[in-house]
């Protein structure tokens, strides 16, 4: 799994936390729709990043953990969860999501922003849904880049506006199934000045029928692939998409 640094962290914190606030209400909404959404009201965040998903569910009456293997995202999450960490319903830890232990169990368990791609291979995706299950009492969510999603990681991008300049140069191997992407960029500091950052991430392309597979194989009793805005209508044909929501329940 990939930890990240201080300067990425906050870069994150600032632009890229948007994904988790946007897909949080959709996923609440299919939970609190199950039989267990009905009456557990506790989430595990794994790959919690800078919180934001947390938080909203921190709003909502949750008790949360988040666990990351990065302690500057996770400097940035508790900073924004305070209130709630204060108020103990709310605790984040830094830990690998293919070998944490905890004793807590929860009714939702979710994963967002593509983290698990981050995993270097299928041996370490079916560790973390091990991991999963052990501490799981209802639902797994969480969203995967299909191969058709990486692809599009190929090329230069630039983000050019008043308060950041951000460059993303990624390339896809369709033959090993990785992507990687260095990103480049300047954001602005507290004394007017900019802080330059760098950071270079890999996913891997999973195949999602064998992502099924695993999931079945752990203990699974019914997995299905979805969009975020649709979590309860399955897709049939999920290579098509270029992200796929996992939905796995006991």
């Amino acid at each position: 799994m990939q930890a990240y640094s201080s300067s990425f962290a906050k870069a994150y914190n600032t632009w890229w936390s948007g994904f988790a606030r946007q897909v949080a209400p959709d996923i609440q909404k299919f939970y609190e729709a199950t039989a267990k959404g009905e009456i557990e009201k506790t989430l595990l965040d794994l790959c919690c990043g800078t919180g934001q998903l947390a938080v909203h569910f921190l709003q909502q009456g949750y008790r949360v953990v988040g666990i990351d293997l990065s302690e500057p995202m996770l400097s940035f999450a508790k900073e924004n969860a305070r209130e709630y960490i204060d108020a103990g319903v709310a605790t984040f830890i830094q830990a690998d999501a293919t070998s944490f232990t905890l004793d807590e169990r929860f009714g939702l368990v979710t994963s967002t922003f593509d983290a698990l791609n981050h995993l270097a291979d299928e041996q370490a995706l079916k560790q973390c849904f091990q991991r999963v299950f052990r501490v799981c009492n209802g639902v797994f969510i969480f969203d995967l880049n299909t191969r058709l999603g990486l692809k599009r990681w190929n090329g230069v991008s630039v983000d050019d506006s008043e308060d950041a300049l951000i460059i993303n140069s990624g390339i896809f191997d369709s033959k090993s199934g990785k992507a990687w992407v260095k990103i480049t960029g300047f954001i602005p500091t507290a004394d007017g000045l900019f802080e330059r950052f760098e950071q270079t991430a890999f996913s891997t392309a999973f195949e999602m029928e064998r992502v099924r597979e695993l999931l079945l194989e752990i203990g699974w009793r019914q997995v299905h692939f979805a969009r975020a805005e649709a979590l309860a209508v399955p897709i049939d044909q999920p290579e098509t998409v270029g992200r796929v929501f996992i939905v796995a329940m006991k």
